[in-house]
């Protein structure tokens, strides 16, 4: 295991009981209690997964995760004392992973850190897979490469987080079927998909806001009502 986790929370109960849980499982821990000393252990060490707080007392944690994703894949974790939506949709819409709103059970972190190095390390591992056949697709504007981990937009790089890389990628692999959310689910994040999971509409409205979609008529990702979602 050995993965190195960053932990930014200002409340330094949280923080040292987080680290205390993640020790145990045999995690590399980075702590902080602001936001400042974390942007300079971000630029200077490798780091496999981010747990944020919202409220910092110099810099918030939206910002901290704006700046990791200048750079970096690795998954980011919310953690916020606030129940209103709007947070959680900021974060997700930024590129945060999850979000785990106070107070919590440590053990749900915990949960959710597996849940995360699971998908990012599936992810990696599928991405050094070469496929000789495809490696690049470019649908009326919408180019997407596989070997760069880049995509663009009439010319205009666009910035996707791994999970929208890989919902995108699968679409654009599977053009021209419907892909239901159950397949797209399983596929994307390696887990049994359940019949009352929202995580996948909810990133494909994330990413259909970076792409400038429509809401009611997408050129790209479209709906079927009912079935899935689909690139034609």
């Amino acid at each position: 295991m050995n993965e190195r986790i960053l932990i930014v929370d200002d409340e330094k109960e949280i923080t040292d009981l987080l680290e205390v849980y993640l020790k145990n499982d045999g995690y590399t821990v980075h702590k902080f209690y602001n936001g400042t000393d974390a942007l300079k252990c971000i630029e200077e060490t490798e780091l496999d997964l981010a747990i944020l707080d919202v409220m910092l007392p110099d810099i918030d944690g939206f910002h901290i995760c704006q700046k990791i994703r200048e750079k970096h894949f690795y998954p980011i974790i919310m953690l916020t004392a606030k129940l209103e939506d709007m947070d959680k949709i900021m974060g997700l819409t930024i590129g945060a992973d999850d979000y785990i709103t106070k107070p919590f059970n440590p053990l749900e972190v915990i949960a959710r850190v597996k849940t995360q190095l699971r998908r990012y390390v599936k992810y990696n591992s599928n991405q050094n897979i070469v496929q000789a056949a495809v490696r690049e697709y470019d649908i009326r504007g919408l180019m997407i490469n596989r070997e760069t981990h880049k995509c663009s937009l009439f010319g205009k790089e666009i910035t996707l987080t791994p999970i929208e890389f890989s919902i995108l990628w699968y679409l654009c692999d599977h053009k021209g079927k419907v892909v239901s959310s159950e397949e797209l689910f399983e596929a994307v994040w390696g887990e049994k998909y359940l019949d009352n999971n929202n995580t996948v509409m909810a990133h494909i409205g994330r990413l259909r806001d970076k792409l400038c979609e429509p809401a009611k008529n997408p050129k790209f990702v479209k709906t079927v009502w009912g079935v899935g979602y689909t690139i034609e």
